[in-house]
Order: structure tokens, then sequence, then C-alpha cells
């Protein structure tokens, strides 16, 4: 084995194809003994390992033992794949049964696969699955959206009368179309240094969450509402997530075994596209 810093090379199984070269953003070079690190520019994404052939490469940061090759049966044709996909719909009615924590454990295990601007990740993940504090959480959004409706950032908001019935509905009937009675509200959060780009990501990750939500029997729903009150650092909401002072809540998604099932695919508006 050559050593070069964190990478290393198995020079009897390296034939110097240079393909961990060519990935790679910046750090290696090819050299008369394979390849080597030039500078550390490294964000550890393992294209590096991940793309030798012959396993030739290893490094400290994403180790070979940790990746898993890729099988043909992993592939899906471009059918079934646009079938998967524009079948996931926004499920706004769940049953009245708690997600199993194992459940979501795996959920967010594959989200956390997602892609973030320089394989930065840093996305946390709050799960609220008690009744009492998903109430509660719904009734200060709606506190909130009263006053924002009124004098706040939903005043001129195209939505607002979408809201205002809303909150009309909960108030009068107690219907609960803030967290749907969802039995789970995933909360994203990010270092707060970086908010921007933690809200980026956690959007990646939770689309990730999303679309890997139907194999497990689930439904997903963004909760607007909610990403609407905890920008707006409504302090009775803060206070109920109790979220740490160094980082920021970035998204809620709401997830849940769904009470209904889809029969046909939705179209959307015509593709609108420019060549230049």
């Amino acid at each position: 084995m050559n050593n070069t810093d964190f990478i290393k090379v198995n020079s009897e199984t390296c034939t110097k194809c240079g393909l961990c070269v060519k990935v790679c953003r910046g750090t290696l070079v090819m050299s008369n003994l394979g390849p080597k690190v030039a500078k550390d520019l490294c964000i550890e994404c393992g294209h590096c390992v991940a793309i030798c052939p012959n396993a030739a490469l290893d490094s400290i940061r994403t180790p070979l033992q940790n990746q898993i090759a890729i099988k043909k049966e992993y592939m899906i044709d471009s059918d079934i794949a646009a079938g998967f996909l524009r079948s996931r719909r926004s499920v706004r009615s769940f049953q009245k049964k708690g997600v199993p924590r194992d459940t979501v454990r795996e959920l967010l295990d594959i989200a956390r696969f997602a892609p973030t601007a320089c394989n930065s990740q840093g996305i946390s993940y709050q799960v609220i699955d008690n009744p009492d504090t998903l109430h509660q959480i719904t009734s200060v959004i709606a506190d909130w959206a009263e006053q924002a409706m009124e004098t706040g950032s939903l005043k001129n908001s195209p939505w607002i009368q979408n809201t205002a019935s809303t909150i009309a509905q909960y108030r009068k009937d107690g219907k609960d179309t803030i967290l749907r009675d969802a039995p789970c509200l995933i909360v994203a959060t990010a270092e707060k240094e970086q908010k921007t780009l933690g809200r980026d990501n956690t959007h990646f990750s939770l689309v990730y969450a999303q679309l890997y939500a139907p194999t497990l029997g689930l439904g997903s729903c963004w909760s607007g509402l909610f990403e609407y009150c905890v920008t707006d650092e409504y302090k009775p909401l803060l206070k109920i997530l109790n979220i740490s002072q160094d980082r920021v809540v970035t998204a809620g998604l709401l997830i849940g075994y769904p009470l209904y099932s889809f029969k046909r695919l939705v179209d959307r508006a015509p593709l609108q596209v420019t060549w230049e």
C-alpha cells in the first residue's frame, strides 16, 4: 500500500486509469505511483473510492469498507421511475394511528443521503409524535396566523384566503388543517450560521423522505403554516420546540399512514422550457 495522506492506493490493483482523479473536485492528481493528494480540498463525497473499478483506492474519510457495491437490480427503467415519481401525492388525511419510531428512523436514515451543498450535510431532526404537543403546536400556529393576517407577514400573502379558511375551520369546528391531525411532525434543523444553506439542504433531504415514504406505507405533506410561523420566530412556537440556541428550524414535514389511496396519476401544467 502506498499512503498519500488520507488516501491509500493498492499499487498491485491500481491500473492508473485516472477515473478517481477525473471525478475529484481538485484534491487528487495522478503520479507515477497512482493517484495522490495534491491539496486538501476534500469534501468527503467518496467519489474517488466509489468509482474505482478495481477497489484499489481507499480513503480514511470515506472508507471502502463502508461502501456498498451497486447491483444491477438497484437500477430502474425510465417508465418505472416516471410512474413512481408522478405517483407521489401530498397526503392531507391520515389514519388515526401512530408511526412506529423504528419506521421513522428508517425513513430519515434514507433522507440523510440526499445531496447537500459541497457535501455539507449537517441536518438534524426533531420528531414530535406526542399528540398533546402536536395539539399545542396547532394552537399556537393558529394564534400566530390570526395576528399575521392582520398586521404581520401574511397580510399581503397570495394565500391569505386559504389561511383565513384554515383558521376559521379550526376555531369553529376544531378541524385541524394546520398539522392535519398527522400523528408525526418531523422538524428539521441546521446550524444557525448556515441558515440559508441549511434550508436548501433540508428541502433536498425531506424530498428524499417524501419519495421513500410510500415504500413504508406512509404519506407525507409539507406544513406550510408551520414553516411560516417558525420563520417569523414566533416565540410561543419556539418555546414548545425547545431547539438548541445554536440551531435554527428549517422545515417541517407531516407523516402518517394515508387515510385514502389515490387511483390515478394527476396531470400538471405543460412543461415550459427554452433553448439557447
